[in-house]
């Protein structure tokens, strides 16, 4: 995942959710799903910025950890939309499928970096456990 494709991709994808927002009914229930929905749809970018500017892997993965549940809550609130028939569902089908890619990427992103800390760590004890027989033996 090219990190400035994806900048740009959750940025249209927030103002995507705003838009849908302010086209909500102007009811209690249309209201509060569209502040949900805002607050949610509007941090998958921020998040997905700030983890650009991680300090380390292990930062990384927790600021992705993030990004993948607001997109997943975000998903939630437009579930919610649709079932309450504030939006019909073809309307709200490409914006969810957005959503849904987005949210597929971000885990496989944090599954890969898993491994690649699991790697470094395996590898840093395996080191550790060298030295100390080394160490032993003298």
């Amino acid at each position: 995942m090219d990190p400035a494709e994806f900048k740009r991709r959750t940025k249209k994808f927030e103002l995507r959710v705003l838009k849908l927002c302010d086209s909500l009914p102007q009811s209690r229930s249309g209201e509060v799903l569209a502040r949900q929905l805002i607050r949610s749809g509007t941090s998958v970018g921020a998040n997905y910025r700030a983890a650009c500017r991680a300090l380390s892997r292990r930062d990384m993965l927790a600021k992705l950890g993030n990004v993948e549940e607001e997109a997943d809550e975000s998903l939630f609130w437009m579930e919610l939309i649709t079932e309450h028939g504030l939006v019909p569902p073809p309307r709200m089908a490409s914006i969810m499928r957005e959503g849904d890619e987005i949210l597929a990427m971000v885990v496989a992103s944090r599954r890969t970096l898993r491994q690649g800390i699991a790697y470094t760590s395996s590898k840093k004890d395996s080191i550790k456990n060298r030295q100390s027989k080394i160490d032993n033996r003298e």
